[in-house]
């Protein structure tokens, strides 16, 4: 595996809903069909930390550490399990820039924040004057979680999809080990569906979630895009 980038993933709130199908079809790369748990398919809210960031084993000044947030879907190619991404949210233009470039995904510069207490954990996002809002109460108590679990299913994947600028399947490899989690006593979500993911997402306002999901996290690894 050819490694563009090296970090280390922390503190990643995962809320997950079923989605109607006709607004995840498009964002489909060729070769893809839509991953499923008694036949639905699914979306997550995803909000996470960055750290000791290195793009090609070099860490950018001012770049190392930073928060993420984004919305991505689960699919399937073949034997190999994945997510394909709706919308990334980085609090700097050059991230932004340099995914954008590496990746040809919906990269978009905005704030971000993040609020730390012993039992939870609260992410935000401000983008063009709307906002979103993911708070989750938290038992302190890492374990692991069963490979049949609904956490295993939303956390582990292995493979990242996407469509180059000339519509190709493009894939690219996270490799890491499997998260702990700490157990969910509480999820609240505030958000404009349609204002932060454009029109078709209007259907998804007031939507409760399905499952909500905290892993610990752990170094990563994320291979260069191939075919």
């Amino acid at each position: 595996m050819s490694i563009f980038l090296r970090a280390h993933w922390r503190n990643l709130a995962i809320v997950s809903y079923a989605v109607p199908e006709e607004i995840l079809i498009p964002y489909l790369p060729a070769g893809c069909e839509l991953d499923r748990i008694d036949g639905a398919a699914f979306a997550s809210l995803v909000a996470f930390e960055f750290l000791d960031t290195r793009v090609l084993g070099i860490k950018v000044p001012g770049f190392v550490n930073f928060l993420e947030w984004n919305l991505r879907l689960y699919v399937r190619q073949g034997s190999r399990r994945g997510v394909v991404f709706v919308r990334e949210f980085v609090p700097s233009r050059m991230i932004a820039a340099i995914a954008r470039w590496g990746y040809n995904e919906s990269y978009e510069n905005a704030a971000l924040r993040q609020e730390i207490t012993r039992d939870q954990m609260r992410y935000g996002v401000s983008w063009k004057g709307d906002s979103g809002l993911i708070a989750l109460g938290l038992k302190p108590q890492p374990q692991s979680a069963d490979h049949s679990s609904r956490e295993h299913f939303f956390k582990e994947h292995q493979w990242g999809f996407g469509s180059s600028r000339s519509g190709e399947r493009i894939a690219y490899e996270v490799v890491h080990p499997v998260w702990y989690v700490l157990p969910v006593t509480s999820v609240s979500v505030e958000i404009d569906w349609a204002a932060l993911y454009g029109r078709p997402w209007a259907a998804m306002q007031g939507a409760e979630p399905y499952h909500a999901a905290f892993a610990v996290g752990s170094d990563v690894t994320v291979s260069w895009p191939m075919r």
